[in-house]
């Protein structure tokens, strides 16, 4: 994956919006290197183009939401993890409502849908941030921090005073077989109490079991049961994964979270780009590798470009 990449040919998904409750088409098509991803709302006669980038960033209350000139596009973390995770890095998305299609609640469609098209490598060299110095957020009990590491790896823990979820804590190094078999099939979650009051304020209007995992005050309501014995914190994983790609380029770095979300993945990947003594461009070109091998002679070349970062 050193090089930039996209998609082979088109994908069509169509689905319920979580909260609109709206059919949703969209279609992602494939892009030319150092495009980006941008989604294109169609909104009415307008079509507002807006990239998937931290700076777009409208709201991270229930969702990541990206907007410009007042339209906008709703949790996108989902779609954003599985091309993350395939490292698709450039990406025209057509879209004609306001939110991602909530499919199953999970990433796994959306990587279903990648592994039948694939992808195709383009001429182009992928840039890595490569994390040097610590960053930290702690907001109450709530933190969230990223240290260096020589791979991308999200560290997680949650605690609800729920038996059913309790405290959980997973960990995972990112890479396209990881993501696929322990993260992209955990579902979204909420309590029912707090489903109920979001439909009573005309929000998760296409919520239901089969996209979501709801919690009672008893346990699990989805006859099913889980994916995995903790798909809470998988998913939160899957959320951050999909948050940290607006960075635009891929991190190598360990993130640590503790009852953290959107808000502080949002405001974490803002602290990385206000810092940039904090980190460094790395690339794989031919050119930066016999660079670090000339400097690191006798280092395996997967770890040239780390060392030297």
């Amino acid at each position: 994956m050193i090089f930039q990449r996209t998609l082979a040919t088109n994908i069509s998904i169509s689905g319920i919006g979580l909260h609109s409750g709206a059919r949703i088409n969209m279609r992602l098509r494939p892009a030319p290197a150092n495009t980006g991803i941008i989604f294109h709302r169609t909104d009415g006669d307008m079509t507002v183009s807006i990239k998937a980038c931290s700076r777009n960033v409208v709201e991270t209350r229930l969702a990541t939401v990206l907007g410009r000139n007042g339209v906008t596009v709703s949790t996108i973390e989902h779609l954003m993890s599985a091309l993350a995770a395939f490292a698709v890095d450039n990406l025209h998305i057509d879209i004609d409502g306001p939110e991602i299609p909530a499919l199953d609640g999970s990433a796994a469609p959306f990587v279903r849908e990648i592994q039948q098209v694939g992808v195709v490598s383009l001429s182009e060299p992928r840039k890595f941030i490569a994390i040097r110095k610590p960053l930290e957020i702690i907001e109450g009990e709530k933190r969230i921090s990223i240290i260096p590491s020589r791979f991308f790896r999200i560290t997680y823990d949650i605690a609800f005073d729920h038996p059913a979820i309790s405290v959980q804590n997973h960990s995972v190094k990112f890479d396209t077989e990881n993501f696929c078999k322990e993260i992209a099939p955990s579902r979204t979650f909420g309590f029912l109490h707090e489903v109920e009051h979001l439909k009573a304020n005309g929000l998760a209007r296409g919520g239901s079991l089969e996209n979501a995992v709801v919690v009672d005050k008893d346990g699990v309501m989805n006859p099913e049961g889980l994916r995995f014995h903790n798909e809470f914190v998988r998913h939160k994983i899957l959320d951050a994964f999909g948050d940290f790609s607006l960075l635009g380029a891929p991190l190598l770095g360990h993130i640590r979270a503790f009852k953290a979300g959107h808000d502080l993945n949002a405001k974490m990947v803002k602290m990385i780009e206000e810092h940039p003594d904090h980190w460094v461009y790395v690339d794989f070109t031919e050119d930066a590798l016999r660079e670090a091998q000339r400097q690191y002679a006798g280092t395996r070349a997967t770890e040239l470009v780390f060392n030297k970062a």
